[in-house]
């Protein structure tokens, strides 16, 4: 079982790329710790600022830092990363077209036994809204070291959301990876999933039981949620009988909602949305959390396998 978080695998990126080139900037607010990048502080803390517990701010400087040339990597719980300095990532980052990837740690419902005052399950609607930012939730180790190797070569804004938790490996060191290309792990005749994050794993494994069932089923790992790789969604729907999305987030704004609406206008047909509730949820750790709302493996199964029964009538 892999034990090594994405949040690891993200300095382990930017330690190595920093020995060649001091333009990288890492930006913490006092969450050098809870993001794993202490050791980059420790090698290279002059490239490391520290701006405490004051989100706006480290966004702010972050821009100002990448205005004079530095590539910026700012690191925060994406709880309040994405609330409380929306603004600043709007009008520095977004709007001034600024080189800043921010980095929201314990997405989603990774503090899950806190509460909802630090879940960030409106984060990939509220920072695909904002023109010109990218938004990416990588699934492994893997698939995000490409993707901060892939951010060091370019000079746009993005939003990266990662899990507290270690999750499964679903690639190795020859992943395939094209920068805002989904990796498309199969297209299922009856039912495709179209996922990303900390479900791919879950969605992998749903696969597995579904055609054991008799139901072929493939999985899309859509780490490219903004901008969306609207090619691999509309394969998937000329080749599948139905398409079901897989989300920790609200059912509002989010994957679910962008590949209903490309979907719609360019192939209708029937697409099952999967996600977090909207309003109060239950408390305990994220793994508690999904199997409550049937976002684990199981309950993905379950409710495909519904979703396909009902289709299959109509």
């Amino acid at each position: 079982m892999n034990q090594i978080t994405n949040r690891q695998a993200i300095c382990d990126t930017l330690l190595q790329a920093a020995k060649e080139d001091k333009d990288i900037v890492v930006t913490c607010s006092d969450s050098r710790g809870s993001a794993s990048l202490a050791p980059f502080a420790k090698q290279f803390p002059e490239q490391f600022i520290e701006l405490g517990i004051a989100e706006q701010n480290l966004v702010t400087v972050s821009a100002g830092l990448a205005a004079c040339g530095k590539k910026v990597f700012a690191a925060s719980p994406a709880s309040f990363l994405t609330t409380r300095s929306y603004e600043q990532a709007k009008v520095d980052v977004a709007y001034s077209d600024t080189n800043v990837t921010l980095i929201g740690i314990s997405g989603g419902v990774s503090y899950g036994a806190l509460g909802m005052t630090h879940h960030s399950c409106q984060d990939i609607a509220a920072f695909a809204a904002l023109p010109g930012m990218r938004v990416y939730l990588p699934s492994d180790r893997f698939q995000t070291k490409k993707l901060i190797e892939s951010l060091l070569a370019d000079k746009k804004p993005a939003y990266i959301r990662v899990s507290r938790s270690a999750t499964e490996d679903v690639y190795d060191e020859t992943i395939d990876f094209i920068l805002d290309r989904a990796n498309v792990l199969g297209i299922g005749k009856d039912v495709t999933i179209i996922t990303c994050g900390e479900l791919v794993p879950f969605a992998l494994k749903a696969a597995e039981q579904l055609r054991a069932d008799g139901i072929d089923t493939g999985v899309i790992d859509m780490y490219c949620i903004k901008p969306l790789d609207e090619a691999a969604v509309l394969k998937a729907a000329l080749l599948s009988k139905l398409i079901v999305t897989a989300e920790e987030h609200s059912p509002y704004g989010g994957l679910g909602s962008m590949v209903s609406q490309l979907i719609c206008r360019k192939h209708p047909m029937r697409v099952i949305t999967l996600s977090l509730p909207d309003g109060h949820m239950v408390e305990g750790t994220n793994r508690e959390i999904f199997q409550y709302y049937g976002l684990d493996a199981e309950g993905m199964t379950r409710r495909i396998r519904e979703a396909f029964a009902s289709e299959a009538a109509v």
